[in-house]
């Protein structure tokens, strides 16, 4: 009997995303359900004291019985910032209202949801496969790392990544863009950052989940930031420009 529950158990574990996942997108359009002030919190902290925040990830795992937000309002105020960002930049690099709301849309479907999803599935996928812990006997419950929680994990990285990268860096493009070696060096820091800190925090977000091992694979992609960044330097690879010039290369 006791395999039978063992199984019973796991599966309904299983499937509980399955089941969370429609109402988590019938939740987007309704912003009454979502807790906006409890989001820029988390944002503020994912900039400051993101430990902080994957603590509070334990205490959503005991209290909600999943690992994974079941508020939309992270992803939702995430697309929204990006949205403003990218006018910003159409505003300040482009003259078309077409191309604009096409830079709008693609920015808003390449950089967040695809990447995201791609991002998370691949995460999803190699912890599942490669560093989950074994079960010390076949009665304990098998955990799964939810693909909702991969995502959760890649919005949580981006948005710091987001603040450098699309806000600082608006500020700073001006100075960015310029040809020189003074432009690409700060460039080229301010990625090397942006980079790096995401990285960690996909670590952190996986290094939470007690049933995974091995999890500083997470920051192995640093190391390889830290190496091609002094040789993107010396070699005058400036990042600003290349970016900027997929949209607005005809303004720089």
């Amino acid at each position: 009997m006791l395999p039978t529950v063992s199984r019973t158990r796991s599966s309904s574990s299983t499937s509980r995303p399955n089941s969370t996942f429609p109402q988590y997108l019938r939740r987007i359009v309704k912003w009454q359900q979502m807790d906006i002030e409890y989001t820029f919190w988390q944002m503020l902290h994912l900039c400051t004291a993101p430990k902080v925040v994957y603590q509070h990830t334990k205490y959503h795992k005991q209290t909600k019985n999943q690992w994974a937000r079941d508020d939309p309002a992270f992803v939702v105020i995430c697309i929204l910032l990006l949205a403003v960002a990218t006018v910003a930049y159409c505003a300040a690099y482009d003259h078309s209202a077409a191309h604009a709301v096409f830079v709008v849309i693609s920015v808003l479907i390449s950089h967040f949801l695809l990447a995201g999803v791609f991002v998370a599935t691949c995460c999803w996928f190699l912890t599942n496969t490669y560093l989950r812990e074994e079960a010390p006997n076949s009665h304990v419950v098998e955990q799964r790392v939810e693909w909702l929680y991969a995502f959760d994990v890649h919005c949580n990285s981006f948005f710091p990544m987001f603040v450098m990268l699309y806000v600082i860096h608006y500020f700073l493009s001006p100075l960015l863009v310029a040809h020189g070696f003074i432009p690409a060096l700060l460039s080229n820091l301010l990625f090397m950052v942006a980079a790096s800190y995401y990285h960690y925090l996909n670590f952190l977000g996986y290094d939470v989940l007690p049933f995974l091992e091995r999890t500083t694979f997470f920051l192995y992609p640093i190391g390889v930031v830290i190496v091609l960044s002094p040789i993107l330097i010396l070699c005058g690879f400036n990042p600003s420009r290349y970016f900027m010039s997929i949209y607005f290369g005809h303004r720089l």
